[in-house]
């Protein structure tokens, strides 16, 4: 027989009161909307660093692709990390060389090592006629750069003109963009709602 054989009792747990268990919920809520919040503002600050980031257009020079105050977002994402080369015809996004405190938006028109000539508005790469239907008849500018010379674009260095060619300051006035300078890809406008859609 054992010593005792009296049966252990215990107390039940002592109910935990509705104002208590309201306070925990509400606590645990909380708790997991701050969770849910800095996520999403992890995620948020990695897509604006890395991958796309929003910018305002300013100016005239990119119309009519681009409008002065349209929103678009750049795709920093290719160039940064080099999965990707700059093309000719890509819209980019760099600092301006002589001021490095401005961005500016124009078209690539000449690679490194690309022979470029602007003979009464008509552009030549390669001695090739530049067939560019992003430039509206109203929009061109019929004179020469450099008096219609043929001009070789430096290693690293590339050669942009804006769509609105006789409103647009370039590479036609201060010269050749830097690789390192260039800092993104104009990929897609998101306002106003009437133009919203990729850019090609």
């Amino acid at each position: 027989m054992p010593e005792n054989d009296n049966p252990i009792l215990t107390a039940p747990p002592a109910p935990v009161s509705k104002s208590k268990a309201h306070t925990l919920a509400t606590v645990w809520n909380a708790l997991s909307w701050f969770r849910d919040l800095a996520f999403s503002v992890l995620i948020a600050v990695v897509l604006i660093v890395f991958i796309y980031q929003p910018v305002k257009v300013e100016g005239t020079s990119m119309m009519p692709m681009l409008s002065d105050q349209e929103r678009i977002f750049i795709s920093k994402f290719t160039y940064r990390f080099g999965l990707g080369s700059i093309e000719r015809g890509d819209t980019v996004v760099f600092w301006y060389p002589q001021d490095t405190s401005k961005s500016y938006i124009k078209r690539v028109i000449g690679l490194p090592g690309d022979r470029v000539r602007i003979e009464d508005g008509q552009v030549y790469v390669n001695g090739s006629a530049l067939v560019e239907d992003y430039v509206p008849a109203e929009n061109r500018d019929m004179s020469s750069w450099r008096d219609g010379a043929e001009q070789t674009v430096p290693a690293d260095r590339y050669f942009v003109l804006g769509d609105h060619r006789n409103s647009s300051s370039d590479s036609r006035s201060w010269g050749y963009v830097p690789r390192g300078n260039i800092y993104g890809k104009a990929v897609f406008v998101y306002w106003p709602l009437s133009q919203i859609g990729r850019l090609h």
